[in-house]
């Protein structure tokens, strides 16, 4: 049987830091953050929005990328 190959369709990113009791939310077409301090929060919508800009740069759509290349790019822009 073969395997039919998975794309990706969104992204989520969710903050467990969070002490301050403040309830973060921040969607767009294909990804959500959720929760996290107000730093760590910022910190991932940030990674996203770099890792889509990238993407789109390569002239791709999130569904059209690679796990790894995904990946890489949100580790790239997470440091």
């Amino acid at each position: 049987m073969e395997r039919k190959e998975q794309k990706i369709t969104g992204l989520l990113g969710i903050g467990l830091d969070n002490k301050d009791g403040h309830k973060r939310v921040t969607q767009a077409d294909k990804f959500a953050i959720v929760g996290g301090s107000a730093e760590t929060h910022e910190r991932m919508t940030e990674t996203v929005m770099k890792t889509f800009e990238d993407l789109k740069r390569r002239g791709k759509e999130l569904e059209e990328a690679d796990h790894r290349e995904v990946a890489d790019l949100i580790q790239k822009h997470s440091q």
